[in-house]
């Protein structure tokens, strides 16, 4: 995986993927940022509703689940002090479906939590408490 992050002026960057994507970044106009983009952190914890909500869609999609919607609210604490890393990541999947399995959508939670989100399993690896919780809508 290979990606670029150029600057373009003030503090604004655009990151570019491997796969050919681009994403605008900025900061608040307060550390001179423009505000014309999202914060890297807040991309890095984007980054791992992603991960995690991808996880779990294609784990319910094999078990045969009938997924309408999947949707994954994430709060985060950062430490007061710099460097200001993530102390705290909640996840919370709201999922949609017809006749969804509730122990489907607990077992897809926790084998992404456990086993498949690459995002939140190195950040807990990292010491950020990263916890998990569900439900069906």
């Amino acid at each position: 995986m290979q990606a670029t992050v150029s600057w373009l002026d003030g503090r604004a960057f655009v990151g570019e993927s491997g796969s050919g994507h681009a994403v605008v970044m900025d900061g608040a106009p307060d550390a001179g940022g423009r505000n014309i983009g999202i914060r890297p952190m807040e991309m890095l914890l984007i980054g791992v509703g992603g991960c995690s909500a991808f996880d779990v869609v294609s784990i319910l999609e094999k078990a045969r689940q009938k997924v309408t919607d999947c949707r994954v609210e994430l709060n985060a604490e950062r430490a007061d002090a710099i460097p200001a890393v993530f102390t705290k990541i909640h996840l919370q999947f709201k999922v949609s479906g017809t006749d969804l399995n509730v122990q489907q959508v607990e077992r897809a939670v926790k084998l992404s939590a456990e086993k498949y989100c690459s995002a939140s399993i190195m950040l807990r690896g990292a010491g950020v408490e990263v916890t998990h919780g569900f439900e069906i809508v």
